[in-house]
This record gives C-alpha cells, sequence and structure tokens, in this order.
C-alpha cells in the first residue's frame, strides 16, 4: 500500500490524465489523500470478461458499450481510512458525475461550491444517496483545512456557474490545481477573469502547477462566451424557418445568451432535454437566470409559426435517445422538423463522436434541413471552456510553479502542453497517464504504472 511520508507530496491521478474526461485526482502527504473531482465519461465501449450467452463462458474478446463509466477507485477505496475528504471543482459531469455512484465507496464529506452542491444533490435526490452525504459549500477565496491539506478557492473562469481552480497548501510545498479554464473578460455568467489573483501566486513559491491540457495544440486565445453570443446573433437574426441549437446542457452562459437572442430577435425559447431543464432550474434557485428572461412550454412551441420557434435540444454528440436525434427522426412528441429549418451545433465534436455526430447530420440533410457546425462557420457559435496556448502561457509567466504537470488531455494534448511549459522557463516537467506516481517532494519525479487503474461501467445500453 502506497504511503505518503510527513516529507512527501505525491500526485496520483485515476482518471483523467491521458484521456479527455472521467477525472478523479489524489493528493497524498502525511498518512492522508485528498480527492479532487470524481467525474464520468459517456458511452464506452470496455474489454471486460462476461457471461456468453448460451455457452456459459466467459470472454474478455467482446466489448460492451456502457452509457455511463467511471475511473475505478479500488485504490482509495480500499484505504478509505485515509482519504480526508472530497473536493469537486466545477459542475461537469467529468468532474462530479461520479459521486453518486462511488461515495459509498468513500463516505467522506464533500467540499464545494453552493451552484455545485445544488446540481450534486438533485444528482443523489435521484439515488438513495438523498440527504446522506455531508456537503459542505465554500466560497471564493476561502481556506479549509482538510486533514492535512489547506485548501483555496480561486475564482477562475470557464462555462459554467461557480468554477474554482484550488490552492492545495501543504508544510512541504504548494500547488495550483486549474481543473477546467479559460481566459474570459466577458463570461456571461460569473465575474470576468481576474488576472491579479494568480499574478499573486508568482510571489508564493507554487511548487507544481496541474493543469487544464485539452486547447493545449490551439495557438492564440479561447473565444469569449460575449462573442459567442454575437455570432449566434448573427447566424440567427436572417433564418426564417425554426432553428434547433445543439449545445451541453451545463452550458448556463450559452442559454442565457440564447434567450436574450430570442428575446432580441422575436422568437420563442424551449429547452428539450431533461439536462437542460434541470441546469435552467438550478440557474433560478441560485439567482444566476435573469428575471427578465422567460422560456415557452416545450409543449406549445411546435404550434407556433416556424419563424417564431427557437429550441434548445440535448444530443449535440449524436447521442441515439437524446432530442436532437428523436427530432431528426421525426420521433420528438412536441417539436416536428421541416425543410428550410436550421439546426444549428453549439459545441464541439468530442474526440471519438464523429461517427455519431455524422449519422445525425446525415439525418438532418436528408430532411432538408440546414445544419451548421461550429468547425464550418466563419462566425464564432461556440466557445470553449479551456485554455488555448497563449493562455496557457500567461498563467506560467503568472504563477511562476517549479513543476509542470499536464492533464485534462490525451497523450498529444499533454505533450504540447509540456512544452510550452519548456518555452516559459519550467524546466521540470512531466507527461504521464492514469497511475503514476508524481512525486514532487522532496525529491520530484514521476513513477510510471505504480497503482492499478481501469474503468468501470455504471449503465450499459
Amino acid at each position: 500500500m502506497l504511503y505518503p511520508g510527513v516529507d512527501d507530496l505525491w500526485f496520483v491521478p485515476l482518471g483523467g490524465t491521458g484521456e479527455i474526461g472521467m477525472n478523479l485526482n489524489l493528493y497524498g502527504h502525511n498518512g492522508s489523500w485528498l480527492m479532487v473531482d470524481c467525474g464520468v465519461s459517456f458511452d464506452e465501449p470496455l474489454k471486460a470478461p462476461y457471461l456468453d450467452e448460451g455457452t456459459n463462458t466467459t470472454s474478455a474478446s467482446h466489448q460492451h458499450v456502457h452509457r455511463v463509466v467511471a475511473p475505478d477507485p479500488s485504490f482509495i477505496a480500499n484505504q478509505k481510512e485515509a482519504l480526508a475528504g472530497i473536493v469537486i471543482t466545477h459542475a461537469h459531469e467529468d468532474h462530479v458525475g461520479a459521486i453518486p455512484y462511488l461515495w459509498q465507496r468513500f463516505q467522506k464529506p464533500i467540499y464545494t461550491t453552493p451552484f455545485t452542491a445544488e446540481v450534486l444533490r438533485r444528482k443523489l435526490a435521484r439515488s438513495k444517496l438523498a440527504n446522506k452525504v455531508p456537503i459542505i459549500e465554500v466560497h471564493a477565496d476561502e481556506t479549509h483545512h482538510i486533514g492535512p491539506f489547506s485548501v483555496t478557492w480561486l475564482a477562475i473562469t470557464h462555462s459554467l456557474p461557480e468554477p474554482f481552480a484550488l490552492k492545495i497548501d501543504t508544510p512541504v510545498g504548494k500547488v495550483l490545481h486549474t481543473a477546467d479554464w479559460k481566459i474570459d473578460a466577458n463570461p456571461i455568467t460569473g465575474l470576468p477573469f481576474d488576472a491579479a489573483l494568480y499574478k499573486k501566486l508568482g510571489d508564493e513559491q507554487i511548487l507544481a502547477l496541474v493543469g487544464d491540457s485539452t486547447n493545449a495544440p490551439k495557438p492564440g486565445f479561447s473565444v469569449s462566451e460575449r462573442s459567442c453570443y454575437d455570432g449566434l446573433l448573427s447566424t440567427i437574426t436572417p433564418l426564417s424557418g425554426r432553428v434547433v441549437v445543439g449545445c451541453f446542457g451545463s452550458n448556463i452562459a450559452r442559454l442565457i445568451s440564447l434567450a436574450r437572442i430570442a428575446k432580441k430577435t422575436g422568437r420563442h425559447l424551449a429547452l428539450y432535454g431533461r439536462a437542460l431543464i434541470n441546469m435552467y432550474g438550478i440557474a433560478k434557485q441560485q439567482g444566476i437566470w435573469p428575471d427578465s428572461l422567460t422560456l415557452a412550454d416545450p409543449q406549445h412551441l411546435g404550434y407556433l409559426p416556424a419563424h417564431e420557434v427557437l429550441a434548445v435540444a440535448t444530443g449535440s454528440q449524436g447521442e441515439k435517445n437524446a432530442a436532437l436525434s428523436r427530432m431528426a427522426k421525426d420521433a420528438h412528441p412536441h417539436l416536428q422538423l421541416e425543410k428550410g429549418d436550421t439546426v444549428i451545433f453549439s459545441s464541439i465534436v468530442i474526440p471519438g463522436n464523429e461517427e455519431t455526430v455524422g449519422r445525425l447530420t446525415k439525418s438532418l440533410d436528408a430532411k432538408g434541413v440546414k445544419v451548421i457546425h461550429s468547425a464550418d462557420s466563419t462566425l464564432p457559435i461556440h466557445a470553449s471552456g479551456h485554455p488555448c496556448a497563449e493562455e496557457l502561457k500567461l498563467m506560467y509567466h503568472w504563477v511562476k510553479p517549479k513543476i509542470a504537470i499536464p492533464v485534462h488531455g490525451e497523450e498529444e494534448h499533454l505533450k504540447v502542453h509540456a512544452e510550452i511549459a519548456r518555452e516559459c522557463g519550467i524546466t521540470k516537467h512531466y507527461v504521464g497517464r492514469n497511475g503514476d506516481l508524481y512525486r514532487l517532494s522532496p525529491q520530484p519525479s514521476i513513477r510510471r504504472q505504480v497503482v492499478a487503474t481501469g474503468r468501470i461501467p455504471i449503465e450499459q445500453d
């Protein structure tokens, strides 16, 4: 059993390093572990033994596609008495989605912000864990002592309310764990990115920066949510038929932008898909949704003239049972699409989903529905929540860590991130993957595949 000593500061990713999604990170110090995030991935094929029907034998040569997959938590679940607590950085599924399925294996308090706490409570309400999980709400600039770790929540910008980076302080070193972030001066929800907050860290002798690598290969800066609003407004204004926008359900800022666009263009906005409706309800409850913006009943939108319809639907990744796919098959009970209508993908195609998105696009094309993908648009109709190369460079110049640890990306993303860190003068940078032991103190190094990792199915199609 790995046991971090009083002089040790370790980092061990069980999920999310060498892949995009399914984040689960551990920090070890003085006999204790701190978990940062506990997320899921979707529609993953897993190679695993199962019982062959009719033969009563097991086989590992087949793959099942599981709708929801989580990191195998056995390493920390087997020593849960050493786990001091769980911190959730924000409310995206790849950071919080596994809690309802895995928490029983840990049974430790969860620290997170009010918006994320409400998202989590609603998830738990659909499980047997309703009102059983201790959730401690935290706010910007607060510091909480969790075992031997002092954790400070640092406001940052991303693509949903209340994203936070973490400063994790121990007697043997400080770590900046950025989680997902970008530099956004006009984020629609929340405050603009505060560069001064991160410049101050440059004087604190940060030992390591553990950071988002998703957009490291992309030059320049990420698009602001305000620019995305402008691009969507310019795209939607001249259209005469129904407009359906596919976007990620958690992107409250995008939903607010679309509600403003509907009001400005004389259309009525309705939401199709449980995730969208749930996030809207949380935003209303938390005071994030503007009172001046109203939604139409989704059951009524189908009766309106085509030029008055603006719908937002789940399924931008081609999920077969989501609202967009049902509309493409004329199988949605409340909204039918016709020739002359337009579907806008205000999203990217997540790697691995090219085939399903391609099938959805073909189905829409066959109906005579115009399809606009963000990658093909000359206007900014999607804004990523992750930093591009120039944003990473600025963060390294401000924070000046001694060690760079790229995470949240596939191997190519991690390598480009490490090269950016090197160009910024960071002499130690480690490209690893899930199961590696990053020893930050007393002597920085990386040991490969020290911890057994894997994926476990939660739901199967």
